[in-house]
């Protein structure tokens, strides 16, 4: 099932239902009205909400809507943790980073560039959402804790040394269970085609199952080694860019690196405010999964 947070003036939004096509939704009232309450009482819950994906799908829910991105916040905005993993080289150890789990934009939420900026950059990144986890817990325990999937751009400053700082966060606007990958979800890797778009123009393109070299069920045991991972949390690994380049990149770093390579010196400028970037991933068959995560710098 797909599943949305509409912006209703709190906090934290009202749940909705959204169909496979991403065409329509349904306030979930009545079974739950915040992500966040499914997530603590899964098994109860998740059965009804299916219930009501698999009406709407078949149009037999009586009071769906078309479904609007512009209207979703972040799917969790106030998640219980937001963990950012990294492993950038062969052989070396996977990189677990703290990111403040508030804040977190939807769609149609500018980020504000922060004082001294000079530049940014952006990357895209599967999310994981997880149940609650065990200390200790294996990979394959942390992978049977996913709950929901989804997509996000993260936006880094960069200095004028061009080291890199995140700074915030835009989520596409729907999350998914596992199941609605269908093949695609194997092993804690989604194989999925991941298109970047900056300002309109085309950026590049990624096979993120492909070109992640560590698995979800890897991202959880590391984060689960020395405490219990809350329901709600959010864990979200990289989408790299293809070793050649060739399909073009997924960040503004990678795409500079190549440049000072092959012409001395990086070419591409970083972020300013007024650009946009788009992300969005699309099964291999071409079907949508999550809608775009959308950022503007204002």
């Amino acid at each position: 099932m797909k599943l949305a947070t509409y912006q209703d003036g709190s906090r934290d939004g009202h749940l909705v239902v959204v169909s496979r096509d991403l065409s329509m939704a349904h306030y979930a009232t009545g079974i739950a009205t915040r992500l966040q309450q499914v997530l603590d009482d899964w098994n109860f819950l998740s059965p009804q909400l299916q219930d009501l994906y698999d009406a709407l799908n078949q149009g037999r829910a009586r009071h769906a809507f078309p479904f609007d991105p512009a209207l979703a916040m972040a799917p969790l905005p106030r998640a219980s943790r937001y963990v950012a993993a990294d492993q950038e080289g062969q052989g070396q150890g996977l990189r677990l980073h703290e990111r403040a789990p508030d804040g977190l934009l939807g769609v149609a939420d500018e980020a504000a560039v922060p004082h001294g900026f000079d530049g940014a950059d952006f990357g895209a990144r599967l999310v994981v959402v997880t149940a609650d986890i065990a200390a200790g817990a294996s990979a394959e325990t942390g992978l049977e804790g996913v709950r929901l999937l989804g997509l996000a751009c993260e936006l880094a400053v960069v200095d004028r040394d061009a080291m890199r700082r995140p700074w915030t966060t835009s989520f596409a606007p729907v999350l998914c269970t596992p199941d609605e990958a269908g093949t695609g979800w194997a092993a804690g890797r989604l194989q999925a085609q991941v298109q970047v778009q900056v300002n309109g123009r085309k950026f590049g393109l990624a096979d993120a199952g492909r070109d992640t070299r560590a698995c979800a069920g890897v991202w959880l045991r590391e984060l689960a080694r020395h405490r219990q991972v809350h329901a709600g949390t959010l864990v979200a690994g990289p989408v790299l860019t293809p070793t050649d380049g060739s399909l073009g990149y997924a960040s503004l770093h990678d795409r500079r690196e190549a440049e000072k390579a092959d012409q001395g010196e990086p070419r591409t400028p970083w972020l300013q405010r007024g650009d946009h970037v788009r992300v969005e991933a699309k099964a291999p068959e071409g079907a949508p999964l999550f809608g775009a995560a959308t950022v503007t710098l204002a």
